[in-house]
């Protein structure tokens, strides 16, 4: 099978390798890094736009074209929020978490940009790696995860976010429980009732999520920047910029490694996972790299926890090729955008897809591999020139980053609705941090509370409300155990230290 799988994607980099797939493979890549630094587009927006102009291409060079626009929009998102606290895209939340601290509290911005690059080549590297050799296999147990599965699963991932509650405990658990109240707003998934619309028109379709999370953390970071714009500048503008200056030392590359490692197995097999994507791989990433040993704590510029975040979400975007090729299940919404555009040019995805259309599917695959390292370089290569943003003295960068903030929540929804969102939730935000509230935690559940509710109510729905689905099948029975473990332990924790105390009161 081994020799077989080699053969293939030999001949797939034969069909790449013509001037217009590798012209298309180009294109893509340096439109995806540009539409995913640019807070509000996204992959799904670029996606979509850019498929109608596909339509005079052969069927590989689109999807080349726009596989690399969605791979390489995982690079782009970790720019802003690395340098301006607010991410491209929704992938790199958990980026900005240490990114932006690292890149100005520990004033090492060209090391948090290479960090974040090399660990998404990593993960990029690695989800392609297992696409390839278990490509339709793969697919087959993602397939396996149905709505209990993925409901275990997220609860899991909720469980998770206490890493991120604070000092504080009862404040963390609050902002969380907003969160979930925030996401629930607008029309039931399901049943189609509006809830908490207040009877208004805007409200029926939920919060604009590109603009809740641009005002949530950039807007707000933004006002706590204005309310402290006398201190000393982030990058002393003298200081000389370049990619050798940015390296990472050997020390900071063993600290990159592990995470990477580990966040692009799991998010390959994240984005494998209907519904989930990157943004779900790289919370989980991220979450499952807290549990290990880290030289910094995670929020605090830790080199681990850039790499988790990049290299989860990167995994997560190879990942979603297997079940949107060998099944014809779209992982994401730019998966579905995909999906359209392989039924636009005549192609059924499916297992037969492999067999029927070798040149179309090994073509892309192959694309991908040269797609991660021309991403690569050119992230690497503009290094120097993003960093001279934070050279940009504090008077003109507020007015420039406000004007990205309204460009970005503007495009969410092409109406001042997004923009109104926006400021709403930047400046809640902002009095909610500095009440104490950690804002990540809101942010996070706010991202997982429409898919876990969903999933949670199709399970139900299924069982006709018995908690029984969550045990009957082998993957939600571990799953459940996980959790339970998970939620169990910090109490039986608290009660052996609470039980150890009491012989020493006597």
């Amino acid at each position: 099978m081994e020799g077989s799988v080699i053969t293939y994607l030999a001949n797939g980099f034969v069909v790449f390798f013509t001037p217009e797939h590798v012209i298309a493979a180009v294109i893509g890549a340096v439109l995806g890094l540009i539409v995913g630094a640019m807070p509000g587009i996204g992959s799904l927006a670029g996606c979509a736009l850019l498929l109608p102009l596909t339509y005079a291409f052969d069927p590989t060079t689109a999807i080349i074209m726009l596989g690399a626009v969605y791979y390489s929009n995982m690079y782009g998102g970790s720019f802003s929020a690395i340098l301006l606290n607010i991410p491209g895209d929704s992938p790199a939340i958990c980026t900005a978490l240490d990114g932006y601290p690292m890149a100005t509290k520990r004033h090492r911005p060209g090391q948090a940009l290479f960090t974040a690059n090399m660990a998404s080549f990593i993960g990029g590297t690695i989800g392609i790696l297992i696409l390839t050799m278990l490509g339709p296999a793969l697919a087959r147990v993602g397939l396996a995860f149905g709505p209990s599965e993925m409901t275990v699963l997220l609860l899991i991932a909720m469980t998770s976010i206490t890493w991120l509650v604070g000092e504080n405990p009862i404040k963390g658990v609050v902002i969380t429980i907003v969160g979930i109240l925030v996401a629930c707003i607008g029309m039931d998934t399901l049943s189609g009732v509006p809830r908490y619309d207040f009877d208004n028109l805007h409200l029926l379709g939920g919060l604009p999520f590109t603009a809740f999370i641009i005002g949530a953390i950039g807007f707000a970071q933004v006002i706590e920047i204005a309310n402290d714009r006398h201190k000393t500048q982030t990058v002393d503008p003298s200081m000389k910029l370049s990619i050798r200056g940015s390296l990472l030392t050997k020390h900071d590359l063993r600290r990159l490694i592990p995470p990477s490692l580990r966040s692009g197995a799991l998010g390959t097999f994240v984005g494998v996972l209907p519904g989930a994507g990157a943004t779900t791989g790289a919370f989980l990433g991220y979450s499952l790299n807290k549990h290990f040993k880290s030289e910094d704590a995670f929020g605090t510029g830790a080199v681990e926890g850039i790499a988790a975040s990049e290299a989860a979400n990167n995994a997560a975007a190879a990942g979603a090729f297997a079940p949107l090729l060998a099944l014809g299940i779209p992982g994401s919404g730019t998966g579905a955008v995909l999906l359209g555009g392989l039924m636009m040019w005549g192609l059924n995805p499916g297992p037969l897809l492999f067999v029927n259309d070798p040149d179309f599917t090994w073509g892309l695959i192959a694309s991908l591999f040269f797609s991660n390292i021309f991403a690569l370089v050119v992230a690497v290569s503009v290094i120097p020139f993003l960093i001279k943003i934070l050279t940009v003295p504090i008077r003109f960068l507020i007015p420039v980053v406000i004007t990205i903030c309204v460009v970005g929540a503007y495009s969410s929804s092409f109406s001042m609705y997004g923009v109104l969102v926006m400021l709403i939730s930047g400046i809640v935000c902002y009095f909610l941090a500095k009440a104490g509230y950690p804002t990540a935690p809101m942010i996070l559940s706010f991202v997982l509370a429409s898919l876990l509710e969903s999933n949670m109510r199709k399970a139900f729905i299924v069982s006709g409300g018995s908690l029984d689905i969550f045990v009957q099948r082998p993957i939600s029975c571990a799953l459940t155990i996980v959790f339970l473990i998970f939620v169990g332990t910090p109490i039986i924790r608290a009660l052996i230290r609470r039980f150890r105390k009491k012989p020493e009161a006597v």
